[in-house]
């Protein structure tokens, strides 16, 4: 345990960064899989930019890696294109 006071605020705000962003990691990664069962082009298209934005907004605040988000995004690119 943290003998410091700035020590346990650092555990605390921590605790409250890591809980924000398992939830904000999972809500992408349901996001995620909701778009790839869609099989309506153009209930895709419409869903797309918002999943978009949800990995960008991942990376840029280091939850995931740049690199991952940008393999995402094309994984997401190829599965519209690939909708009928």
């Amino acid at each position: 345990m943290a003998n410091h006071k700035s020590a346990i605020k650092r555990i605390r705000s921590s605790d409250k960064k890591r809980l924000l962003n398992r939830y904000q990691h999972k809500t992408v990664r349901n996001a995620i899989r909701d778009f790839k069962k869609l099989d309506d082009k153009k209930s895709a298209e419409t869903r797309f930019p918002t999943v978009i934005s949800m990995i960008d907004k991942l990376a840029k605040k280091n939850v995931i890696h740049r690199n991952k988000a940008a393999n995402l995004k094309s994984q997401l690119t190829k599965s519209l294109n690939n909708i009928p």
